[in-house]
């Protein structure tokens, strides 16, 4: 029952942080995500930005070129942009650490097999990552670069 309505709940923050058009109040929402995490606060704040930090980067430019050629570049845009996609981050993170996902979905079989078959894919991909990772170090006589690292 209480990972049921911690679904609902984050369910709720995520329609709210998608509706909200105000910095101070994406502010202020990331500010309570983070203080919910107490601890981990730090550690939660850091993946999100490592796992956004691409995606925000080539939206940010994209849309700093685009607007700049038509001379209606926002700052105020981009950082809203930018603050929700770290709050919805922030907070999604913050659900999978404290709920389990199957027991929040198991009210419904669909949901629950729906969930099960991502669940597997990402898991299969996350081995194959890893097989793939340890063969290319396997194979190496000195320490990659990280270059290397990322080109392969």
């Amino acid at each position: 029952m209480r990972a049921r309505v911690a679904l609902l709940a984050y369910l709720a923050a995520i329609v709210l942080a998608t509706m909200v058009h105000e910095i101070g109040v994406l502010a202020a929402g990331l500010a309570l995500v983070l203080a919910l995490a107490g601890r981990q606060c730090l550690r939660i704040l850091r993946r999100a930005c490592i796992a956004i930090l691409l995606f925000n980067l080539v939206v940010t430019l994209s849309y700093g070129v685009v607007a700049g050629l038509q001379g209606t570049f926002s700052l105020e845009f981009v950082v809203l942009v930018n603050l929700r996609v770290l709050l919805l981050t922030c907070l999604t993170f913050l659900f999978v650490s404290r709920v389990n996902p199957f027991e929040a979905l198991a009210f419904s079989r669909s949901l629950t097999y729906l969930f099960t078959l991502a669940y597997s894919q990402s898991m299969a991909f996350k081995q194959s990552f890893e097989n793939f990772r340890l063969a290319f170090k396997s194979r190496r006589i000195e320490q990659e670069g990280l270059r290397d690292r990322y080109r392969h």
